[in-house]
């Protein structure tokens, strides 16, 4: 199995299960970057928001996916959704690896999101702040999980991202051993905080 990180908080995981693509962003949604156009077997969306909801940008193969989907409700802010509304975190098993996508976490996680959420092999987490979780918030949930790997997502980049949002720096000065890697990621190869490049 591989992930493709292909900026802001969308995903491309390929897997002999299918292709499934999570979070595409819709044209100009995210200062800098370009326009999305992908193609999968399936498109999941954690929240209907801009930057997370660009399903007419993904051209479906037609072909089934078989990667097992299992959503979690949690909220896009710490009021209960009164700010920003749901946002739906999506663990995913295929290959007999399991992965978790955050999407726009805003809130800290309660006792069952926890163990659903157990035995991660990776997980994508926000860590910019201002809309999501910040890095100090992302770090608490990483050290409670104790995921094998770590993506972080959806902070701002020298060249792309949302003003308001942290650099992804500010999370990895609270992690010692992280490495930077290319756009793509083969699960069960690397571990440990993994920011690719972009």
């Amino acid at each position: 199995m591989k992930i493709e990180y292909l900026g802001h908080a969308c995903f491309k995981i390929y897997s002999v299960d299918g292709e499934l693509l999570i979070d595409p962003y819709k044209d100009g949604s995210v200062d800098g970057l370009a326009p999305l156009r992908a193609e999968a077997d399936e498109v999941i969306c954690t929240h209907g928001h801009a930057d997370h909801s660009g399903t007419e940008c993904v051209t479906l193969s037609g072909n089934d996916c078989h990667i097992e989907i299992t959503p979690i409700q949690s909220w896009h802010d710490d009021q209960q959704g009164k700010l920003r509304g749901p946002n739906t975190m999506y663990v995913l098993q295929a290959e007999g690896y399991k992965l978790a996508h955050l999407g726009d976490l805003g809130c800290p996680l309660n006792d069952e999101q926890k163990q659903l959420l157990q035995d991660l092999d990776v997980l994508m987490i926000p860590v910019g702040g201002y809309f999501t979780i910040d890095a100090k918030q992302a770090k608490e949930i990483v050290d409670q999980l104790q995921p094998k790997c770590v993506i972080p997502m959806h902070y701002r980049g020298d060249n792309f991202g949302y003003e308001v949002l942290a650099p992804v720096d500010d999370f990895l000065a609270l992690c010692p051993h992280h490495e930077y890697t290319d756009k793509v990621i083969f699960v069960g190869e690397q571990s440990g905080v993994l920011v690719p490049s972009f």
